[in-house]
């Protein structure tokens, strides 16, 4: 293309693909003007002139606005700052799309009335802040008079529920089915008598206890050592194999007071994959049962991602295999 050549603004449309009138549109807007007008008024463009056009162009299928584009043209932003601008709001219309489609979907499923529709469409708009007093005030109510450690009120709790940046669709669908029953007076009161129940008598206090809390973290924390061992690749009677196994005995013989010995150490093999089997069940009790705290349990956990870890924690077989083999006549076991 020559330099120094002026093309009509027919040229220009067929050389852009743009129409002749958006062309008049930007220039008449101010954001690319014609190199030269003649006295008959006719648009004469050069090839920066035509440059600009499919950068605008550009950038307009980009939705990109005209403020923002005259911005940039003029210098005052640059296109770094202008992409990263229209992503974040492009991201933010990516999450209404998400929770609008969630609030539809449930509408579909539900039959939903009216006025529900306006308190769905409410909950999934909610800050962070106001979720979590909704939430404070949920485990206020239901804890109140509760003879527990705070150290177990707050491992039940489960820290503040947060939505994920970009949740899925599911995630915002167990969000309204919580938040509309976190706001339920009979759904509260069902938690409360529920726990009133499992947590009564001098078995609870102790099961709940700050000390009983700690081991069970402890615990957890073995088996999350398990299951890094194993998804690794590491074999069950391999040295960090026959460690870990020493540290889960040691650990359960604290608690139980059981001396360690390879007997033991068969026991808790077995044990384990009594842990297996519990864990699995509760996981499909947890999607199919009515019980209201199971009900909410399972919907924090589908929130905050943790129902997908637990259906994917798995270092039961492992632990019992590194068990097993630490159990070996050939291993030193202390007596």
């Amino acid at each position: 293309m020559n330099n120094t050549r002026l093309y009509a603004i027919g040229e220009v449309a067929r050389r852009t693909g743009l129409s002749v009138s958006a062309i008049r549109f930007y220039s008449d807007e101010g954001i690319v003007t014609p190199a030269e007008v003649t006295a008959a008024g006719h648009r004469l463009y050069d090839v920066h002139a035509i440059a600009r056009l499919e950068f605008v162009s550009t950038l307009r299928e980009l939705d990109a606005g005209l403020d923002d584009i005259r911005r940039l043209l003029d210098g005052r932003v640059t296109l770094s700052e202008l992409a990263t601008a229209h992503l974040s709001r492009l991201d933010e219309q990516a999450r209404r799309i998400r929770s609008r489609r969630a609030v539809l979907r449930t509408i579909a499923r539900q039959h939903t009335e009216a006025e529900q529709v306006i308190l769905m469409h409410k909950l999934v708009g909610m800050s962070d802040e106001e979720r979590d007093r909704l939430f404070d005030d949920f485990w206020n109510e239901i804890s109140e008079g509760l003879q527990i450690s705070p150290e177990f009120l707050e491992l039940m709790r489960n820290g503040p529920l947060v939505l994920p940046d970009e949740p899925a669709t599911e995630q915002l669908e167990a969000w309204i089915e919580l938040a509309n029953l976190l706001q339920d007076a009979d759904f509260r009161r069902e938690v409360k008598k529920a726990l009133r129940e499992t947590f009564s008598g001098p078995a609870a206090a102790m099961m709940t206890s700050a000390e009983m809390v700690g081991a069970f973290q402890r615990g957890g924390e073995i088996f999350v050592r398990a299951q890094e061992a194993q998804q690794a690749g590491e074999p069950a009677d391999s040295p960090l194999g026959r460690e870990i196994a020493g540290l889960y005995a040691a650990h359960l013989g604290e608690i139980t007071e059981t001396p360690d010995s390879r007997e033991y150490r068969e026991k808790l093999a077995a044990d384990v994959l009594d842990i297996e089997r519990l864990h699995l069940e509760s996981i499909e009790e947890a999607a199919t049962s009515t019980d209201p705290y199971t009900r909410y349990q399972s919907l924090v956990a589908i929130i905050d991602g943790t129902a997908k870890e637990a259906a994917e924690f798995m270092p039961f077989a492992w632990l019992s295999a590194a068990l097993k083999a630490s159990a070996s006549p050939s291993d030193p076991v202390s007596p």
